[in-house]
């Protein structure tokens, strides 16, 4: 059995222990006594040396500690020592999730459902459909007002039988080891806290997202928070610059420019159909009729659907006096197919018809029809039909 070090004192960081045992090739080890904190419960594991020897996992075994070194270990007896910039991190985060999830249950009834913790931000993941701009300010607001109050967080160890007030009931019978964050929360906990709320430092809400029928918050705590905010603001800064503005300007000006492009972009649009319809007469007025008295015209790209711009060519080419267009975008294996009035041919019965030979789906009316097809096999299929149909 491991002696966990870090459940008494998650500021220890150099520690020397006796090897009890160890695989054939001696690179994961286990110890008498470690400090060296698993993966489990969200958080990762510590990083570090263990004689000299860089630690690349710590692993949880129940009763004991696996180390996985990036080399053999031979010494029986060891010095270790934890990273401690990775350990203090992982400190404010799981602290700061603690806070966190007692927060939401203190205002909302909200429980947490699920933690976890990146290597740049961290989430949890809570038992509720919604939570709103303001219950996140809430929320924001309150988190940080208890770091600021630089309230204790403790642990102790009590028997799952009598352990009272915790804010999610433990299945795991015997002792338990419980962390309590002074007057707000008390939690079953294995991880490694900071020693007070105000070490935690600022706490940011990040990013919420819908999963499973729940929330998804994405959160940051101590020196995450303060990179996160320096990136947001040098990006901000970044963009003011380009606009030629203050960053106190820039959401006015940015919907400013974004209301400018959209009516631009119908602008744009309006003259490309207005393009394609004048192009389509024109190809019309330039294709000579067959034996049969009939234009035709193929427009095949490799694009992967038929566009706007497309379909009113195919419209503006068959407006004209018997005439056939047939329109293929390649990659996303669909068909446009457009008759005149007079051509003699239903444009959806026919394509119609073909589509559901070759194993495709679509249709239309007698002048315009359109559809797909799964495979490039099966467009080969569909176009040979159709050379058929259309005689």
């Amino acid at each position: 059995m491991t002696d966990r070090l870090y459940y008494h004192d998650a500021q220890l960081t150099a520690f020397t222990a006796q090897v009890v045992d160890a695989s054939a090739d001696r690179c994961r080890v286990y110890l008498d006594r470690s400090a060296f904190y698993p993966a489990s419960g969200g958080q990762p594991s510590d990083r570090g040396l263990l004689g000299g020897i860089d630690v690349v996992d710590v692993i949880d075994e129940e009763d004991r500690v696996a180390h996985v070194l990036a080399a053999p270990l031979n010494a029986s007896v060891v010095e270790g020592t934890v990273a401690w910039t990775r350990r203090h991190d992982h400190m404010q985060q799981h602290t700061g999730q603690h806070l966190l999830s007692a927060v939401l249950e203190e205002l909302y009834a909200i429980p947490t459902l699920s933690f976890h913790m990146g290597a740049e931000v961290s989430d949890i993941e809570i038992g509720t459909a919604t939570l709103n701009t303001e219950q996140i300010a809430n929320v924001e607001r309150r988190v940080n007002d208890v770091v600021s109050q630089n309230r204790a967080v403790s642990v102790a160890f009590e028997d799952a039988a009598t352990a009272q007030g915790l804010r999610k009931p433990s299945e795991r019978p015997g002792i338990l080891r419980i962390v309590s964050i002074d007057g707000l929360d008390r939690s079953a906990c294995g991880g490694t806290h900071v020693s007070s709320t105000a070490a935690i430092g600022p706490v940011f809400l990040r990013k919420l997202d819908r999963v499973r029928g729940n929330v998804r918050l994405e959160f940051v705590c101590g020196h995450r928070a303060l990179r996160a905010a320096r990136g947001d603001y040098e990006r901000l800064a970044e963009v003011a610059r380009l606009l030629s503005a203050s960053p106190e300007e820039v959401p006015e000006l940015v919907a400013s420019l974004q209301g400018k492009a959209a009516t631009a972009e119908k602008a744009n649009r309006k003259l490309a159909i207005e393009l394609a319809s004048l192009q389509g007469r024109q190809l019309y007025e330039s294709t000579q009729a067959d034996a049969s008295g009939i234009r035709r015209y193929t427009r095949s790209e490799a694009v992967a659907a038929i566009s706007d711009e497309t379909r009113t060519l195919a419209q503006s080419f068959t407006a004209g006096s018997k005439a056939i267009f047939l329109a293929v975008a390649e990659q996303g294996r669909a068909v446009l197919l457009a008759a005149s009035k007079d051509s003699g041919r239903n444009a959806g019965d026919i394509l119609k018809q073909c589509l559901q030979a070759a194993g495709g789906r679509g249709g239309g009316n007698p002048q315009l029809a359109q559809g797909s097809v799964p495979a490039p096999e099966a467009l080969a299929q569909l176009l040979e039909l159709l050379k058929d149909r259309l005689g």
